[in-house]
């Protein structure tokens, strides 16, 4: 990449630092003399730190109490005796009882072992899908943020919120990250819609436990204008059933 024209895309990847040594210094120095480069960089940086907020889960810790709630299910101490037995049974007895516990305890540990273990399967499962959708999530992002022709534009929402919208024509795909939203009032949903100069499309709903998440668009973006944000109900509506919380335009 040597010429002017070529630099001017490397914005995102520069900022992901995803260049190689010879690219990298040589955008470096196309930096010194690029006013909007400098721009774009500063904006695909900001936008980079803030997709580790949005995938970012705290584990439920289930298994501790659960594994808990089973010892207290399983007897460590043997029931009291009706009375002496007799000396030459009393040894025979006492085995037979050590036996008894022994068997009752393990059968008890392997119900308990058994119930754990098809909980971690069960757990292991959801995780690993979580994993998988979270992983592809990630990388529709960022190959979004890395696409030669990606263009951003940041606006200020309200109460202090910011959201910073990166658009790929090529891809027809664009990416929207807020921060510092405030939480949906309850039984709410943060919902996005992709502008058809004037016309809204639903493009996907905003996590209502996350004041900082970043989401790809659904839909067709080369044929939209911007992208606008409404409350709606949980689980989001066909259409906007209230006015505009922000509208923002697509980079040109």
């Amino acid at each position: 990449m040597n010429t002017s024209e070529d630099l001017h895309t490397l914005t995102g990847a520069y900022a992901l630092h995803a260049l190689g040594e010879d690219e990298r210094a040589a955008f470096r120095r196309h930096l010194e003399h690029c006013a909007s480069c400098t721009q774009e960089v500063e904006e695909f940086s900001a936008t980079a730190a803030r997709l580790g907020l949005a995938v970012a889960d705290t584990p439920r810790s289930v298994l501790r109490g659960q594994v808990l709630h089973r010892i207290t299910a399983v007897r460590q101490e043997p029931p009291g005796s009706a009375g002496p037995a007799p000396a030459r049974w009393a040894g025979a007895l006492r085995r037979r009882r050590i036996s008894q516990w022994a068997l009752a305890a393990c059968v008890a540990g392997a119900a308990a072992l058994g119930g754990v273990a098809v909980w971690q399967h069960d757990q292991a499962e959801q995780a690993r899908t979580q994993a998988q959708q979270a992983e592809q999530r990630v990388a529709g992002i960022s190959a979004v943020l890395t696409a030669p022709d990606a263009r951003t534009t940041t606006a200020r929402l309200e109460d202090g919120a910011r959201g910073t919208v990166v658009v790929s024509r090529s891809r027809n795909q664009a990416v929207f990250v807020a921060t510092g939203m405030n939480r949906p009032p309850s039984g709410k949903v943060y919902q996005l819609w992709l502008n058809d100069h004037g016309t809204m499309r639903p493009a996907g709903l905003m996590n209502p436990d996350r004041t900082s998440e970043a989401v790809l668009l659904r839909g067709d973006v080369v044929a939209a204008s911007g992208m606008g944000i409404t409350v709606e109900p949980a689980g989001g509506s066909q259409q906007p059933t209230s006015a505009p919380i922000a509208q923002m335009a697509f980079p040109a």
